[in-house]
């Protein structure tokens, strides 16, 4: 089954822009034991990026065992039945390439970069790892020690990683969005072997992962290669399909200060409850990625920079962001650096006020068809990537979007109005399903309000 990318993207393309376009030419398959397998065929490089995802995330945990997907994944390079522990990734650096992988809520993904003959060699051994996985005590007890350094660097080291923390956990009061991917410290410390085979046990199986293979290949040659490595692989006969709890009704807004002597620059962060991309229903997602470039998505030319960096100078930076590829809400953000010499509250009331302007104003016509071009530019000079167009489609297929979801995509966000754009900003910017944060520095005046 073949999708035309390049056709869809190429009709959207203004005259200037639409003669390079080179896009990859997609193939969907799937074998027996219930593996989808999505090729995306490009022969300008003689390279292959050959990405397994596992449709589970730090979301799908149980309740006390925070952190167990992603220590998994750190545990799936340890040995197999046929591998020595590390054997897979010293292999593909022989070979001359590179391979890492990363866990997300929603997902779980293993990658390889090579050369496209290396591609059944590749395939073999994440095959092998599929189902056959070993670890011994020790392997667990080094691991654990490696992801709590992990967390000790990047998140309990950084004083903004522990303010993002913060804000995601009052965010979201009962959806498990709401607890960091890499876990809690108190939790990740008892994570033990026993938990990490339930996991794997439960969830690693073909019937609940996405191969995704781009580059230099045949689709049907991958196919073959995939029932040749993949398809004996046994599919889990329990697999159930995911059941998270949900967010209740936000009634009023949440707020938190957090003072660390740590911080160099105080600023303000606000976030709103938003809808995700829905398979078949895109449409408000679209405006609000359209919502998030207007209002922040360039530091000098967007309405919240104008204002605020220029016209009546506030702040030093400003910016929204908003990405919708999950399975549950997202969330749409605005942060505000303060410069130097303008207290918090006052930042705060400024970025209140330009968004009530904002509301007024609506959207400038012209500032939103120049950025439908660069979105509808920016998502064929992707296709360049291939490692990077493997992750996106191996990513919106893992929380549930389908290839026409994908291949629809595009225009969606080119059919979106200035009247769509508005209405999902009166939606979303509602103070009562907010989160606003303050971080500082511990002296600073009100940090210990």
């Amino acid at each position: 089954m073949k999708y035309g990318l390049a056709a869809a993207l190429v009709a959207l393309m203004s005259p200037v822009l639409a003669a390079p376009a080179l896009a990859a030419e997609v193939s969907h398959y799937e074998l027996d034991n219930g593996m989808e397998i999505v090729v995306l065929e490009d022969h300008r490089a003689p390279v292959v990026a050959h990405t397994v995802w596992y449709k589970i995330g730090a979301a799908d945990e149980r309740l006390g065992k925070s952190g167990i997907a992603h220590f998994l994944e750190h545990l799936m390079f340890k040995g197999t039945d046929d591998l020595e522990a590390g054997e897979l990734s010293e292999t593909v650096t022989r070979n001359g390439g590179s391979d890492n992988a990363f866990t997300s809520w929603d997902y779980t993904a293993y990658y390889q970069r090579v050369a496209a003959d290396r591609l059944p060699l590749m395939m073999e051994m994440e095959a092998d790892r599929m189902r056959d996985l070993e670890m011994t005590e020790d392997d667990v007890t080094t691991e654990r020690q490696v992801i709590l350094e992990e967390r000790n660097q990047r998140i309990d080291n950084d004083p903004g990683a522990l303010f993002r923390e913060q804000m995601r956990a009052a965010q979201y009061l009962n959806h498990p969005y709401g607890i960091p991917i890499i876990g809690w410290r108190q939790e990740m410390e008892q994570l033990s072997r026993e938990d990490a085979f339930n996991f794997y046990h439960e969830y690693y199986a073909p019937n609940n992962a996405i191969l995704v293979v781009a580059g230099d290949v045949d689709p049907d040659e991958v196919y073959e290669l995939a029932k040749t490595y993949y398809g004996p692989v046994a599919p889990s006969p329990d697999l159930e399909p995911r059941l998270r709890p949900q967010e209740p009704p936000q009634l009023a807004e949440r707020r938190l200060k957090m003072g660390d002597p740590r911080v160099a620059q105080p600023y303000i962060t606000r976030s709103y409850l938003a809808p995700e991309r829905d398979p078949g229903a895109q449409e408000k997602a679209a405006a609000l990625t359209l919502l998030a470039e207007l209002l922040g998505g360039n530091s000098t030319t967007s309405y919240l920079a104008r204002k605020l960096n220029f016209d009546d100078p506030k702040a030093i930076y400003v910016g929204a962001y908003y990405d919708g590829t999950s399975i549950d809400d997202a969330t749409f953000s605005l942060t505000m650096v303060p410069s130097p010499d303008v207290p918090m509250k006052e930042a705060e009331a400024a970025l209140d006020d330009t968004l009530a302007q904002f509301m007024k104003d609506g959207v400038d016509p012209e500032e939103l068809e120049r950025l439908k071009t660069q979105l509808r530019a920016g998502l064929i000079y992707a296709e360049d990537n291939i490692e990077g167009l493997a992750r996106q489609y191996g990513a919106e297929m893992a929380v549930g979007l389908s290839l026409k979801d994908i291949e629809d995509w595009p225009e969606i966000l080119q059919a979106v109005t200035a009247e769509d754009v508005m209405n999902a900003a009166k939606e979303v910017f509602d103070r009562r399903h907010a989160v606003t944060g303050w971080l500082m520095p511990s002296n600073m005046e009100g940090a210990e309000e």
